[in-house]
């Protein structure tokens, strides 16, 4: 029997993607967003983003800031200075994305405690399942000992 997925604007039937698709996978990655919410306010250089970001990695934000260019979200400027000085700053479509952007990040923000709590509940009760299940004592999780 075919599943019958449900209508998505934009989207082709078939194998092919949704056109959306490639800008919420830009936008959607771990890093972008943060990126973006932090551009909001305002032109920032290479190192002030990275020391903004816990986490990322040099290689990683400059992956990001490559992509998030291509994808015409961000403008590099490069000032003739010694030392060289990079600025980033949102274009005008990258703009659009402001409100949005810190929507996100606000909302996660204000629920960071309920995730939390949601995902320790979940946890707790995933171990009784296995525990009822026969699942040896003690060896780590099913995920561990199936990999």
């Amino acid at each position: 029997m075919e599943a019958i997925a449900p209508a998505i604007p934009g989207a082709a039937k078939g194998p092919a993607r949704c056109a959306a698709r490639d800008v919420l996978d830009r936008v959607g990655d771990k890093w972008s967003v943060y990126v973006l919410f932090l551009l909001g306010d305002g032109t920032r250089r290479f190192t002030d983003l990275r020391r903004s970001i816990e986490g990322i990695s040099q290689r990683m934000l400059t992956v990001t800031l490559r992509n998030l260019e291509r994808d015409g979200l961000l403008t590099r400027t490069v000032h003739a200075v010694v030392p060289p000085r990079v600025d980033y700053a949102l274009t005008p479509l990258g703009r659009t994305m402001r409100d949005i952007v810190s929507a996100l990040v606000e909302w996660a923000d204000a629920h960071t405690v309920d995730i939390d709590r949601a995902r320790k509940v979940y946890d707790r009760r995933s171990a009784r399942r296995a525990e009822t299940r026969g699942a040896p004592a003690g060896g780590g999780s099913a995920v561990s000992r199936a990999g």
